[in-house]
């Protein structure tokens, strides 16, 4: 080293040449370790939804989903995406999906506390929202393995349409235990479900469906025929699928291995590839003389999976909130450690009304969530009230919540500028996944649709929607006056309106229930912006008056 590049080195702090430029200054520290729970909103509805019991669980959770080593988990498992092995080296069919080792810690966490079908093995009043909250707090991870764990959830009401079906398999659908692994599902601790209903000619519209199911010797066997378009985990045990039988679309159950421990013909064709959701495997699987049994009558598949679909729903609108909770809770980090113009970015005013507009949403989305889970719990207790309620404000809330992601997901990631959008932040991978929500189990239209549908076919649940609404009158002008233009639309009501109308339906139910449980600030912003017209066209709009402080302290507590 010379004498003028040693005196560099030295006035450097011993650093190599180089680098003398490098500190690192003004950054934030990295995220993890935090606690996913610490969410007063949450807490709350876990508290009056009937679920207060699971506290203790859900904290122990959110601080294990906010470890380093979780978050690892969650990029590993993207990063290293699943491969698919069609045969094994000796050139036989094996139709195997490989996933990446944190997939399976993902997993095993997930399924040991209880977020798959666990509750419906579960006495207790509020199991089915103590398992909404705990969505909320793990899938701060990441979001793909939430689907076979929402599938195998969401089999179990639908398997019990076949009794004799659901003795075999239903103990080992609510395990706890995470058993992977393709082998006889009898021999195995644990299992899980997915579904095949869609098919490229006809995607939602599954009546169109034309693979074939065909009566064998044995009564309630049938071999089935076909082609499905998407189908998710497809390394599950069994598998709910449509197909034509002799009397129509029937609903059937194709295990992976038979029963004598053979395989299956379950052809996986290829890997789709997708937008994001790159960690888990989403499949065309080919049948040609597949062994399946019909679950419920001939003829009404439809009929019998949507409960399984109404499961589903509500786990997007559950997965929407929990992202716009998790990329909430990063951009709040960056702004409370980032400094821009001689000031803490969070303490801007332009800045405060950002978060504080992305507040708003979250909560909302998540009150919401956790309100449809009640219903659904209640509901499968036989509260018919419930059951009604649910039907319709599932779908509104699946419209609505899926639809406002992929918008928040862009501000809160536009929250940390540039930085945000490197790989490295995890927000892309964020961002990604937030349009998947509103596709996954009916686009919009298709749930916009389905809340006109029930409306027409089902008037109970207007009258369980009016009654929840209700529950917040005279408590605000403009939520009482939103209501009011509601009643209006109802009563002209047309398909091609139908996007609009189950917007006004979504905001009132937000609405009424943020004026019941949350505080002044939250509800005063909320429906002044929401429901009263003081809003914008981007988040970051909120009126002069509302209380960002209020606001802010309560959706980002721990940090100075």
């Amino acid at each position: 080293m010379t004498t003028r590049a040693h005196e560099r080195y030295e006035e450097s702090g011993g650093r190599p040449e180089g680098y003398a430029t490098h500190d690192v200054t003004n950054q934030p520290p990295p995220p993890a370790p935090y606690d996913a729970s610490d969410d007063t909103a949450l807490l709350e509805g876990l508290r009056r939804e009937g679920a207060g019991w699971a506290e203790e669980d859900l904290r122990r959770l959110g601080r294990r989903a906010g470890s380093a080593e979780a978050q690892e988990w969650g990029d590993l498992a993207n990063r290293h995406e699943p491969v698919l092995r069609t045969h094994d080296r000796y050139g036989n069919r094996v139709d195997e999906v490989e996933y990446h080792p944190s997939w399976h810690h993902l997993m095993r966490v997930a399924i040991g506390e209880g977020l798959a079908a666990a509750p419906w093995a579960d006495g207790r009043p509020g199991a089915h929202v103590a398992r909404s909250a705990g969505g909320l707090v793990w899938g701060h991870t990441e979001a793909g393995h939430g689907c076979p764990t929402s599938m195998t959830y969401a089999a179990v009401p639908v398997l019990r349409r076949q009794p004799e079906l659901a003795k075999v398999y239903e103990p080992l659908l609510t395990s706890r235990e995470y058993d992977p692994g393709l082998r006889t599902p009898t021999q195995k601790r644990g299992l899980l479900a997915g579904m095949g209903m869609t098919e490229k000619q006809g995607g939602s519209d599954v009546r169109t469906n034309t693979t074939t199911a065909t009566p064998t010797a044995e009564a309630g066997v049938y071999t089935l025929r076909g082609h499905k378009w998407f189908t998710s985990a497809p390394m599950c045990d069994v598998f709910l699928v449509l197909a034509q039988a002799p009397g129509g679309l029937s609903c059937f159950l194709v295990p992976r291995v038979l029963p004598d421990g053979s395989r299956n013909t379950f052809r996986i064709q290829r890997l789709k590839d997708k937008l994001g959701n790159r960690s888990n495997a989403s499949s065309e699987p080919e049948f040609d003389g597949t062994v399946a049994w019909l679950v419920g009558p001939e003829g009404q598949g439809v009929k019998t999976i949507i409960e399984m679909v109404n499961c589903t729903r509500l786990d997007c609108v559950m997965s929407s909130a929990t992202l716009m909770r998790k990329t909430l809770v990063e951009a709040g980090h960056h702004v409370r450690h980032r400094s821009a113009f001689g000031a803490r970015l969070v303490d801007q005013p332009l800045m405060r009304n950002v978060l504080a507009d992305l507040a708003l949403e979250s909560e909302a989305a998540t009150t919401l969530t956790l309100r449809l889970a009640g219903a659904a719990d209640r509901a499968v207790r036989g509260d018919a009230g419930e059951a009604a309620f649910r039907r319709i404000a599932t779908a509104v809330g699946k419209y609505w919540v899926t639809k406002r992601g992929p918008a928040f997901t862009a501000e809160a990631l536009e929250c940390l500028g540039g930085n945000g959008y490197v790989e490295e932040s995890g927000m892309p991978r964020h961002y990604r996944e937030a349009p998947l929500l509103s596709i996954w189990e009916g686009s919009g239209n298709v749930n916009a649709l389905d809340v006109l549908r029930a409306l027409g076919r089902e008037p109970a649940t207007a009258h369980a929607l009016f009654d929840e609404l209700a529950l917040a009158r005279g408590a605000d002008a403009r939520l009482d006056a939103a209501v009011t233009r509601l009643e209006g639309a109802l009563a002209e009501g047309s398909e091609a309106g139908a996007r609009r109308l189950v917007e006004l339906m979504a905001l009132t139910l937000q609405g009424s229930l943020l004026v019941r449980h949350a505080p002044p600030a939250v509800a005063d912003a909320f429906c002044a912006t929401r429901l009263g017209g003081d809003w914008g066209h981007a988040f970051g709009t909120l009126p002069d008056g509302a209380d960002l402080t209020g606001i802010l302290d309560r959706a980002l507590p721990g940090e100075g």
